[in-house]
């Protein structure tokens, strides 16, 4: 369960629906400071300064693996893994799991020991991913989606890679189709894995596969969501497609449709694994563990499902 931090003294509270209608209500992140290059924050853009804390389980954690992947900072920015079971004390450091690394930087056992080196007296969820500056020891940035504008562009000069995956250009064009899957795919499938009314889950489920519709649609014309370059966009949108069928299909009833009955989002997410050093992003294992035996309020006996065999390196014939 996801417990949650009141004036730096740890709770284990799940999330309080009662209040909602049954719906889930994402809460907002907390650390929302910013990288440049150009030394116009307290951040600088430097080697080895920063350190990543993620679950490979989680998708918004999955963004900045991705990005760090494919804006060649894997040399620049170190990373350390949680244990996939997030029970009574939240994301632990235990390293008892194959892929878990514990807290390489100061040895302490839970997430929201990290929260409170940055803020001793912090109220609220401790989440992943964090992003950790080693010169001021606080916290940078809880927030996927900042974190992943930052690694695409701040640390440029030093790494010598400037592909733009969020052009200029394109902003304004990105901007509402970004919020439209956040709201109805990518939270989409936890508020209706986590309601818990049938209105709630009825408001959910409908808009979740009127997305997955359009995406279907525009992915007939389009190789990319954007249309023939890869952008944020997609990357964003990869992580919730990748566990659908072994996760959000079974256990948070989004069962209309797997991902692989629509055959150009299925052609579409084999491509973007396939894109080089993607796979290298991906563990399975950790995915369905954590969501398996981690939400108790759903699965109480926390049986792991046998789950789909899925060949994520078939053929996928898109731009041939």
């Amino acid at each position: 369960m996801m417990g949650q931090l009141v004036d730096g003294v740890w709770h284990d509270i799940w999330y309080d629906t009662t209040k909602s209608g049954g719906a889930f209500e994402r809460s907002t992140a907390k650390f929302r400071n910013w990288i440049t290059s150009d030394g116009s924050t307290e951040f600088q853009a430097e080697s080895g300064r920063y350190h990543l804390y993620v679950s490979l389980a989680c998708p918004w954690a999955h963004r900045t693996l991705i990005f760090r992947q494919i804006k060649d900072l894997t040399a620049h920015i170190s990373v350390d893994v949680v244990h996939p079971d997030m029970l009574s004390d939240g994301w632990t450091f235990a390293s008892d799991w194959p892929g878990a690394t514990g807290d390489r930087l100061f040895g302490l056992p839970f997430a929201r020991d990290i929260y409170l080196r940055a803020d001793p007296k912090i109220s609220g969820r401790v989440t992943v991913p964090i992003l950790w500056d080693k010169h001021q020891q606080t916290i940078v940035s809880n927030e996927s989606s900042e974190i992943i504008r930052m690694f695409n562009s701040a640390f440029d000069r030093l790494t010598g890679n400037t592909m733009d995956f969020c052009p200029q250009e394109l902003h304004e064009a990105m901007e509402p189709i970004n919020q439209r899957i956040y709201d109805t795919l990518n939270n989409g499938v936890y508020r209706c894995g986590f309601a818990t009314t049938q209105t709630a889950y009825d408001a959910a489920v409908g808009p979740l596969f009127d997305t997955l519709d359009w995406l279907e649609d525009r992915l007939s014309r389009k190789r990319y969501i954007m249309g023939d370059r890869l952008t944020e966009v997609d990357w964003r949108l990869f992580p919730t497609l990748l566990r659908f069928d072994n996760v959000y299909h079974l256990h948070f009833k989004c069962n209309r449709k797997r991902i692989i009955d629509y055959p150009n989002l299925w052609a579409y997410t084999r491509e973007l694994y396939q894109y080089e050093g993607i796979a290298e992003t991906v563990n399975m294992d950790h995915v369905i563990r954590h969501y398996h035996y981690s939400h108790d309020t759903i699965n109480p006996n926390r049986i792991i499902p046998i789950n789909p065999d899925i060949d994520w390196n078939a053929p996928h014939g898109r731009g041939d």
